[in-house]
């Protein structure tokens, strides 16, 4: 009859809703889990210092804590900075997490050598252990990457 059919189509979505309920409650740790991976200290390509990336409500920052050579920021394009320690300095700005391609984006990178700001995107090894770190001018196709190795 068509209450019975009423009745299982009833059951069925209320099946389906807890299922997804299910689904989204397990899923949200793994995502949160996997936004945080980025988080803690990354050795510098060149070995010589420690970055800390840190987060800020949604963003994700960071910031030199630890250098071989404590040195001032001259190239910096504004000549009131190019006398202050670059110890301290946030180098990464402003990434949020993109959970579907599991990358932080929308950032940008200071370069200390050379002064200049880029645009900007990482993602992580997928065994946490390297930080992709990619540089570029308007298309991420022209860019370069480098790479940072947790701190252990």
């Amino acid at each position: 009859s068509s209450v019975e059919t009423v009745m299982k189509t009833k059951t069925t979505l209320r099946r389906l809703c807890a299922k997804a309920l299910v689904t989204m409650a397990l899923s949200m740790p793994l995502t949160a889990a996997a936004q945080q991976q980025i988080l803690g200290k990354w050795w510098s390509p060149k070995k010589d210092g420690h970055i800390e990336i840190f987060q800020d409500g949604d963003r994700y920052h960071g910031k030199i804590v630890w250098g071989t050579q404590p040195r001032k920021d001259t190239k910096n394009p504004k000549p009131e900075l190019r006398n202050r320690d670059l110890m301290g300095v946030v180098l990464f700005s402003n990434f949020r997490y993109d959970s579907s391609d599991k990358e932080w984006v929308d950032g940008s990178i200071y370069d200390p050598d050379s002064g200049k700001t880029y645009d900007c995107k990482m993602w992580v090894s997928k065994d946490g252990s390297i930080l992709n770190v990619r540089g570029f001018v308007g298309v991420s196709m022209f860019g370069r990457t480098e790479k940072f190795e947790r701190v252990r």
